[in-house]
This record gives structure tokens, sequence and C-alpha cells, in this order.
């Protein structure tokens, strides 16, 4: 079956009223970078509807594929666009049957009709299409109730549009509607789907990294690189921070007892996560935690990590379980990414008995014997920033390939 046009539903931007020409330009924005670098179609926008115009070559299947992950789709369908002409239509309704002719199939045809002025009523017009399906196509039958398949029928001002599928899209709102924020990005499962949940909801993400040469390696470095740019796919180009943390991860361990490290660690991470999210003018910083799934990650430990801020911290994955941001993480296609095996600064220093419940007083009594705010800044200065889309240099796929 040749289709002309894929058809774009909204979904949850229906509900935007005055500023609702502002989510669809943001969202035709975003599905047009998503098709970079395919060729044969064109993007058309309304208020009420997003279509892609194809041409003969162009590659649907890949372009159906690529549409339905940007967020702020609701469904696409392959859909063919004829005149308001009840011949064309019944010819365009036979060969969209054509294509589903099996022995035992049944269907059913599903009328609407926004243009009243259309001179067959809806109940009218199933009708008669139906019957020219039963009379062309040999092996369906109709089947009111729960068909194997759906012939469906918009008349609307401009055409009529026939379809038979309706593929699932990513939902939520385009990113760049909701904002800036600040994503803390280890090289691990759990940060990465909590970056692609909070862009689900509109908001454009700048990513930060902490490393800790010679202790964690280029692979790691580069592993996070990668992780940044599979959530750059469909959203167009994201920043990524990279923060030197050596000198003050080795000055925590001289001051600090060493079951509060990973509390001291956390603490200075989001310090500097928080100074320089106000440098980036973002709103809020994300983090993959997850109640209780590590000793940092209990209620007694976020307390006390968090008294170093009063920036909002969004935490998308809090009361998931592993096994639901493990299904998440492949679903997004960074699972594999995240499990190889380079360590991050997070696990090379790690406690054998970290406390789970640690005072904030005894915490900062420790960090108050050492002036961590000029290694801060040093750290600050010395942030490397890269931009990262999905077309980064064939050396870093290359780089890949040798893990």
């Amino acid at each position: 079956m040749k289709y002309d046009h894929l058809l774009v539903r909204y979904g949850e931007l229906t509900l935007k009223t005055g500023n609702r020409n502002t989510f669809v330009n943001q969202l035709k924005s975003n599905l047009k970078y998503a098709l970079i670098p395919l060729e044969g179609y064109k993007v058309l926008a309304n208020r009420d509807r997003m279509y892609i115009e194809l041409e003969p070559h162009a590659d649907v299947e890949e372009i159906i594929k690529r549409a339905s992950k940007v967020f702020g789709v609701h469904s696409v369908s392959p859909v063919i666009k004829v005149d308001k002409d009840i011949e064309a239509i019944k010819k365009a309704a036979v060969n969209l049957a054509q294509d589903i002719d099996v022995a035992g199939n049944t269907f059913k045809v599903d009328a609407k009709r926004s243009d009243k002025g259309f001179p067959y009523e809806t109940f009218d017009l199933q009708q008669i299409l139906g019957k020219e399906i039963l009379m062309n196509v040999e092996h369906l039958t109709v089947k009111v109730k729960q068909p194997d398949y759906k012939i469906m029928v918009e008349i609307r001002r401009d055409a009529a549009y026939l379809y038979s599928r309706v593929i699932e899209g990513a939902g939520g709102l385009p990113v760049g509607t909701g904002g800036k924020t600040l994503l803390m990005l280890s090289g691990g499962i759990d940060s990465p789907v909590a970056g692609i949940e909070v862009m689900k909801r509109g908001v454009t993400i700048e990513a930060i990294h902490f490393h800790s040469p010679p202790f964690t390696s280029e692979e790691a470095k580069q592993k996070v690189i990668q992780l940044t740019e599979i959530m750059a796919e469909t959203t167009g180009e994201i920043k990524l921070h990279l923060v030197p943390f050596t000198e003050i991860q080795k000055t925590i361990h001289k001051v600090v007892p060493e079951n509060l490290t990973m509390t001291s660690t956390r603490r200075m991470m989001l310090k500097i996560a928080d100074r320089f999210a106000h440098q980036i003018e973002a709103k809020a910083i994300v983090n993959g935690e997850n109640l209780g799934q590590v000793a940092s990650q209990t209620l007694g430990s976020m307390y006390a990590i968090n008294a170093v801020t009063t920036m909002p911290i969004l935490r998308p994955l809090l009361t998931y379980d592993k096994d639901e941001i493990v299904i998440k993480a492949k679903a997004i296609g960074t699972f594999e990414t995240s499990i190889q095996p380079f360590e991050d600064c997070c696990t090379i220093f790690t406690p054998k008995n970290p406390k789970t419940n640690p005072r904030l007083d005894r915490v900062e009594h420790f960090e108050e014997k050492f002036d961590f705010d000029t290694l801060i800044n040093e750290a600050i200065e010395g942030i490397e920033t890269l931009t990262i889309t999905k077309h980064q240099s064939q050396n870093n796929q290359d780089f890949s390939d040798l893990l």
C-alpha cells in the first residue's frame, strides 16, 4: 500500500488553549529534527492536526518509527488522502481493505464527519463503504464488535482521510515548552531514564557529569557521551558538562570519616550542580534517585544531602522499583550502554559500611575542617562543555565499537 500522508495526533496538546500554537510549533520543530536525515517528506501543521506529506520514495515505516518516539505525539497513522468524492473514497477504502485480505479476517468501517456539509451521514457512509469492500475483497467479512481490523474514514474540511493503523506515540509534551533543568547524569541505569522522564513533560535538559581521572577512565567518559547521544535522538542537541572531581573526592577521603564519605561526596556534587544550574538559568535539578535503593537514597541521606541547596530537586524515579527502571531503560535504548563495566566516581570510593541515616550536624562538622569552597570553585572553572547531538562524529561510533 502506498500511503501519501502520515497523520500525527497531538494528544495532550489539545488541552492547551491560548498558547497551543507555541506547543504545535515546538512539536513541529522537534519532529523535523527527529526525521533527519531521511528524505521524501514534508511536515505540515495546523492547530488540530499535523500531517507528514510523503513522496513515493519515502521510507514510511522508518518515518513512523521516528515520529512515534517524539514527545508530544499521541499517535501516528499512515493515511490515504483523497477528495471528498464518494467514488474516490470508495476506491481508497477498497485499496486499504486489500492490504488485509486474508481468509478469516473481519473488519468494520468507522467513519467520522467533522465536515457536516458532506452529503452523506456517518451511518450511511459506513454502510456504503462496507458494502463496497465486501463486493471487491474476497476473504473479508463484517464484524461490528471486536473486528480484526477497522478501516477508519475521516471527512474533514480539506479532504477525506482513510487509514487502518494507529501506532501509539510517546505522548507527553514537546521538549522545549517546559523550561530548563540540569540533569545529574552518572553512567548508570537510572539517571538517563530520569532525564527522559522529565523531557516527556516538555522540559529541556542540560546534563552534568562528575569524573575523577585517573580513578575513572576515558571509557567511562565516552559511555556518558553515548548516553547523552541517545537522549538527544528526538529532541535536538543536549549540552553535557563534565566536572573534574578528583581533588574534591580525594580531599573528602582525607577529612571525612569513611562511613560519611558517600554523604559528603553527594553533597559536594549537589553544591556544584546548584551553582552551575544558576549559571545556566536552570529552574530545577534532576537526578535518578530511587527511595531506599542504596544507602545514599534513604530519607535520612536525602535530608542531609539536600541541605546544601534550596533549588527544587526532581526525582521522577523516586517510587519505582529496579525492574521498572530497567524496563524503561531498555525501551529508550540506554540499558546496554549503561551496563558497560566502566566505573564512575560514585562507585570507585564506595565505603564498606556507609551511613544510611547520617546526622547533618556530624557531616557539616567534618566538612568544615577544610575549605571545600575553593575546590568547588576550581571544579566549576574547569568544567568542559560538549554539545551532543544524535549526529556525533564517526570517530565516536568507531570508538564505541571497540568497547
